[in-house]
């Protein structure tokens, strides 16, 4: 009997970090995560041309502080309260390759903006230099 018990108590914890190991996580733990459903609508908007270097989710306030630039460009699009998806890529990009332009009309960072809520895209600003960090800090 305490030989099936040992038996059962092994195949419970051996069942429990099974299934830790294997669900499906759906979030990367940070508040950009929700914009990764953006991507496509990015990516399409520079016609699948360039490296991904970042994505993050802001409010449109947030927007208006870190980026007035690119803010003043598309307040059309982003006037309403709310959260948008901004995903930059670096590449050479030029205003006819991409969607919705805004900006230079050539330049190494092209910023795509979506709405955070439908993931529709607002515009996409080309950049001589990215007009946010786009990297994560690292320490050590």
């Amino acid at each position: 009997m305490r030989r099936i018990g040992s038996g059962l108590l092994a195949l419970t914890v051996l069942a429990g970090l099974a299934t830790g190991c294997t669900s499906i996580r759906s979030s990367l733990g940070t508040s950009d995560s929700s914009c990764y459903l953006s991507l496509p609508t990015a990516s399409a908007a520079v016609h699948s041309h360039g490296r991904l270097i970042g994505v993050h989710r802001m409010s449109v306030s947030t927007l208006k502080a870190k980026a007035p630039h690119l803010y003043a460009d598309l307040s059309a699009g982003v006037a309403k309260p709310g959260a948008v998806c901004v995903v930059a890529y670096t590449g050479t990009f030029d205003r006819d390759d991409v969607s919705k332009p805004f900006g230079h009309g050539s330049g190494k960072f092209a910023v795509v903006v979506t709405r955070s809520s439908s993931n529709s895209l607002v515009g996409t600003m080309i950049f001589k230099k990215a007009p946010l960090h786009f990297g994560h800090p690292h320490i050590g």
